[in-house]
């Protein structure tokens, strides 16, 4: 899991870095200003943001607005910041906080994360016109030459890309190269 902390101060953030650690978490990044942060949530895609609400260049709103989707914040602030916040699913925790709840926070953010991963993961890939159409013409051309099923063909496609570890289009284009 990408953890960057961001704090205006970077004592603060290696403090938070330095509790994440010990708890067994892996922190990526530590940042002191909003576009840093950024950079680095760009750079991994996906993960967990840890910060507080002001940063020298921009406010946590602006940084949330941002934040690349595969990302969550987690805002530290005072019970003003909280209370008052305009954004309705953020994460935070009021200052000053104990350890053990940012440990929970982030333990629940994480395993949320995860859950959302690999819930994309099992989701079949929707596939554009051309390589629908691709596929259809693969499994037309092996239908005529070799007497199958639609599904017979369909089967054998997907075998065909499992064992060469190739993709279903990929597979199709190179049978459709062998038999014309």
């Amino acid at each position: 899991m990408n953890i960057i902390v961001a704090l205006p101060k970077m004592e603060n953030a290696k403090s938070i870095k330095s509790v994440l650690v010990r708890s067994g978490f892996s922190v990526e990044m530590v940042a002191v200003t909003g576009a840093q942060a950024l950079q680095y949530a760009n750079d991994f895609g996906e993960g967990i943001l840890i910060c507080g609400p002001r940063f020298p260049d921009m406010m946590y709103m602006e940084l949330y607005e941002y934040l690349p989707s595969g990302f969550q914040m987690l805002l530290l602030a005072s019970h003003d910041v909280v209370d008052s916040r305009s954004i309705p699913d953020l994460m935070c925790l009021s200052m000053p906080f104990k350890i053990n709840e940012l440990i929970q926070t982030v333990q629940t953010m994480s395993y949320a994360l995860e859950r959302l991963r690999k819930k994309r993961r099992s989701m079949p890939k929707e596939r554009g016109r051309e390589e629908q159409a691709l596929l259809q013409e693969a499994k037309l051309v092996l239908m005529n030459r070799n007497d199958m099923t639609e599904d017979e063909a369909h089967r054998y496609l997907q075998k065909r890309s499992m064992d060469n570890g190739t993709g279903m289009v990929e597979t199709a284009q190179m049978i459709l190269s062998l038999m014309q």
